[in-house]
């Protein structure tokens, strides 16, 4: 009885210490003898105790900082970038077997390729073309992962770190641009103002009532302070009443 309580023990944790459990966003790699059998789907999964070994791989969407890359642009201008990868692992078996540590190849080849084109193109490319840039670097990371059952779904470029000196001469180049505009800006604005005031000049020419209608405007508004004091060197009907005469008014 004794041998068969042992025995039954024995079995149980046998039985139980091959139990493994494979979540659904991830893949167990089965190997017997260190020799790859197949891989697991999610699930309830028993494999041989002391036998066999599984080596589980995330194949959820995977995210990795490029860690800043001292880089000498096209227009010879030091500066420093990082960015980073976003790769999903489509071959489980590949991204193992083929390739030692998968993760680490792609940061590696990541950032060879950023250091290379980047350093291809001058710096006001990588400023405002931050977009095609990653495309660049993705294209070229694809290319070498493809073989490896893994898939580059993005590469972004984060920051761009320049030389103090740079930075100080990207600032006036800025502020001298917003002066520029300001300028162009306040002598459209003056150009529209001395036109509409062309045509109104041509509207009151017309009409000698228009004039009238004018001046007493103008009046009224100088009347409205108190303090003022108004004389007419002249009485109304010197007002001119053909298009050739002009007035002169004098305060």
């Amino acid at each position: 009885m004794n041998n068969y309580l042992i025995f039954a023990i024995l079995f149980g944790l046998f039985f139980l210490s091959g139990i493994r459990i494979v979540f659904e966003y991830k893949r167990a790699l089965k190997f017997r003898f260190g020799k790859f059998i197949k891989t697991l789907r999610p699930g309830f999964r028993w494999i041989i105790p002391f036998i066999e070994t599984i080596q589980i791989v995330d194949i959820r969407v995977i995210t990795f900082n490029i860690d800043s890359q001292e880089v000498m642009t096209a227009d010879n201008v030091p500066c420093s970038i990082d960015g980073v990868v976003f790769f999903k692992i489509n071959n489980p078996e590949k991204a193992v077997l083929e390739v030692e540590e998968f993760k680490f190849a792609i940061t590696q080849l990541s950032q060879a390729a950023l250091r290379d084109v980047c350093g291809k193109v001058e710096l006001d490319t990588i400023l405002s073309k931050r977009e095609e840039m990653g495309k660049n670097i993705k294209g070229i990371v694809e290319k070498e992962t493809k073989e490896w059952g893994i898939q580059i779904n993005d590469v972004k470029i984060k920051d761009i770190q320049l030389p103090e000196n740079m930075r100080r001469m990207m600032a006036n180049q800025a502020e001298a641009e917003r002066s520029r505009r300001a300028q162009i800006i306040l002598a459209l604005a003056e150009e529209q103002a001395a036109g509409k005031l062309l045509q109104a000049g041509k509207l009151i020419d017309q009409s000698p009532s228009a004039i009238k209608l004018r001046l007493y405007q103008t009046l009224s508004n100088i009347a409205a302070e108190k303090n003022s004091t108004i004389i007419f060197p002249f009485p109304e009907e010197a007002l001119p009443t053909k298009r050739k005469k002009k007035l002169k008014t004098k305060f």
